[in-house]
């Protein structure tokens, strides 16, 4: 890409909570690869802009964005306000998740509407205004919605993030026939591929070797396949599983937990 090139011309991804972890990843490897980047954070401020600098060093132009996205508001207007700051967006990477324990015992209707609305009413929402976004600029657009290898393979550990994320899942179909051909919907479910305050070290190089070809996901296998999506204009309404084929091997409990 021509470092003269107007960014009007280059393709533009909203990355959802890219201050860290895996999002951060994403946002970094994109900007590697000519993606100007909207980096989303809600509150880690600090690590969002740090974030930023660095994509901007890859690839010029990326800036950070805060919203809620338990917040219908504040998720409706993500769209617009990129689009207003940086001109355009081509893609949205659905990454942020709330991930927090639950089980069938001690299930409450608060905690399955707190998942919900963060890991399915929010990435349904910006395909949505992405959608409408396309149509606007007579243009076409691509949402990424980042799953997990545990839908294909069910615990009962983490009972409502499990939900909202089989219910994302479904989401993916839906969306890919009601938005085409505006609009692709590609769900990527990544195996176990960072390590968490639940796991030693130790543990999690045991776990991550769990699976029929020795090994889980990496970040950059994550990274490669949400870029692939991203330029592969045939693919929509699917999702594809980086787990090393952990899903085909029975897990009796949530990795964190094991």
């Amino acid at each position: 890409m021509s470092s003269a090139a107007s960014p009007q011309t280059v393709p533009t991804v909203l990355v959802t909570g890219a201050g860290k972890r895996l999002g951060r990843a994403i946002a970094l490897g994109l900007a590697t690869a000519g993606w100007r980047v909207a980096v989303h954070y809600r509150e880690s401020v600090a690590d969002a802009e740090q974030t930023t600098a660095e994509c901007a060093a890859l690839c010029a132009g990326a800036q950070c964005f805060a919203a809620d996205l338990s917040d219908e508001k504040q998720t409706k207007g993500l769209i617009h306000t990129v689009v207003e700051r940086m001109g355009r967006v081509d893609a949205v990477v659905n990454s942020a998740a709330l991930f927090e324990h639950d089980s069938a015992e001690s299930f409450s209707y608060d905690m399955l509407q707190k998942h919900m609305l963060t890991n399915t009413a929010a990435a349904i929402m910006l395909a949505q205004q992405l959608h409408a976004h396309a149509c606007a600029r007579d243009g076409t657009g691509v949402a990424v919605n980042m799953l997990d290898q545990k839908l294909w393979n069910l615990n009962p550990d983490f009972f409502s993030y499990t939900l909202s994320k089989a219910a994302l899942e479904t989401a993916n179909t839906l969306l890919a026939k009601a938005l085409a051909p505006r609009l692709r919907v590609v769900g990527v479910a990544p195996g176990l591929t960072l390590t968490s305050h639940m796991l030693s070290d130790e543990k999690f190089q045991d776990l991550h070797k769990l699976s029929p070809l020795g090994r889980s996901s990496t970040v950059e296998d994550v990274v490669a396949t949400v870029l692939f999506v991203l330029n592969n204009p045939s693919i929509t309404g699917t999702t594809l599983l980086v787990d090393g084929g952990q899903h085909l091997t029975a897990f009796e409990r949530d990795f964190s937990l094991m």
